[in-house]
């Protein structure tokens, strides 16, 4: 297996939030590329988070790393537990000596958001355990890991959030505390970059467009197979991307050898499949952010036409 087809062997990557959704997709194309990938999550086997869905463990996204042709290591991790994150980032050093690339994916909020409310009339438990999940897991997880990705020049860490700068700098998320979870991450990016920067390190925020999760193609009761039968009833539905997409823009981010020219910016899947020149799984190109913000000025904007 040569280095063309496989850019990213020899890499060591930590994906913190690996169970399922974007966490999911990100690792398998990692390791699609040839990374050793450290999941991450709450989820296991024997054991269920407060997200409650037991389809989606760390141990089957390790498996399906594996199977992509990278290494898959799946590792019981709760982000909001110093202790654990610690001894985690002490087993990556003692069986990789390095790291590579860290993506800070964990969130597992959904449950908790209510959009129509004011703040004052919301949970506030809920609102505050968003922050905790959103915010405060990769604030712990950074301080954590940093110290053995800045070992080596060249280090990546990637934000996952809802949203580039652009378009939450101008618009509210419906939701106080949602808002501020999801737009803390491209803050931690654009703050991380000048910290990394004598390291030769480059750090992102990168957002998916309207993600094709299996929480979310729950909620609508389709599969992946049959997705476009959710479109039917809400056609914006039509220019959502599966989380493969978000896991090639990741991935190519990490083999550009060039891609400290990013550093400290917020990007969204569908920005960087027009840069690198991938596409989704089903060969299409989404670009969700684009088709939001067209609507708000074109009715008439087709999502079909941002795909």
């Amino acid at each position: 297996m040569t280095t063309t087809t496989k850019p990213l062997a020899g890499r060591i990557a930590l994906v913190a939030g690996a169970t399922r959704g974007a966490g999911r997709g990100i690792a398998v194309q990692l390791g699609a590329a040839g990374a050793t990938v450290y999941v991450t999550g709450r989820t296991t086997r024997e054991r269920l988070s407060e997200v409650g869905r037991a389809n989606e463990t760390i141990e089957e996204t390790a498996e399906l790393v594996t199977a992509a042709g990278g290494r898959g290591i799946a590792v019981p991790t709760d982000h909001l537990e110093p202790e654990q994150v610690r001894a985690l980032v002490e087993r990556i050093d003692r069986e990789q000596g390095r790291l590579d690339v860290l993506v800070n994916d964990v969130w597992g909020g959904e449950h908790l958001v209510t959009f129509g409310r004011k703040t004052w009339e919301t949970d506030l438990a809920g609102g505050l355990r968003m922050l905790e999940l959103g915010v405060k897991t990769h604030a712990i997880t950074s301080h954590a890991a940093l110290p053995l990705l800045t070992r080596n020049p060249g280090g990546l860490v990637v934000e996952v959030t809802d949203g580039t700068r652009a378009y939450n700098g101008t618009r509210y998320r419906e939701n106080l505390f949602y808002d501020l979870a999801k737009n803390a991450p491209i803050r931690m990016a654009f703050g991380l970059a000048r910290e990394l920067e004598e390291y030769g390190g480059t750090a992102v925020s990168v957002t998916p467009g309207w993600l094709r999760s299996e929480q979310m193609l729950a909620g609508f009761g389709v599969t992946e197979e049959n997705w476009r039968e959710a479109a039917e009833k809400i056609p914006d539905f039509a220019v959502a991307e599966s989380p493969v997409y978000v896991g090639r823009a990741v991935a190519a981010l990490a083999a550009d050898p060039d891609r400290r020219r990013w550093t400290g910016q917020s990007l969204s899947s569908g920005q960087l499949a027009a840069e690198y020149g991938f596409t989704d799984a089903d060969g299409s190109r989404p670009d969700a952010w684009g088709f939001l913000v067209a609507k708000e000025t074109d009715p008439d904007a087709r999502p079909e036409d941002y795909r």
